[in-house]
């Protein structure tokens, strides 16, 4: 796995436990993907079920992590989470879709910022 996917990685998994144990959402799906893109956690809030880009950088060089969601992957998120609702009988639930922007420091450390309701469609 090349550096860019291991902190990828990292970032997501960092993200699943921050959501499960700091914010008590249970987690009902990672790196969902469809024809139409990918998830890359699929949590529950309460009764909300929430569709969450994780987006982690070691700098700010291009800008803010979540700058990176922009129209273009926010329609395909939107595509694959009406995928997920369908496959899943899910379309009288409540629903969201958060950003969570990591950046990982020079000693390693990951500093997290969760964007609730980041986009709507």
């Amino acid at each position: 796995m090349n550096k860019e996917k291991q902190l990828g990685q990292r970032g997501e998994d960092a993200a699943a436990r921050y959501l499960e144990e700091q914010c008590g959402y249970t987690i009902l799906d990672r790196n969902y993907g469809r024809t139409t893109g990918e998830i890359d956690i699929i949590a529950k809030d309460g009764d909300t079920w929430v569709f969450i880009e994780v987006k982690t950088r070691t700098s700010f060089y291009y800008g803010w992590p979540s700058e990176a969601v922009e129209k273009r992957k926010q329609r395909k998120i939107g595509r694959t989470a009406e995928a997920y609702l369908y496959y899943h009988h899910g379309w009288d639930r409540p629903c969201r879709f958060d950003v969570i922007e990591i950046i990982q420091d020079p000693r390693q450390e990951l500093k997290l910022n969760h964007i609730k309701n980041a986009f709507w469609l």
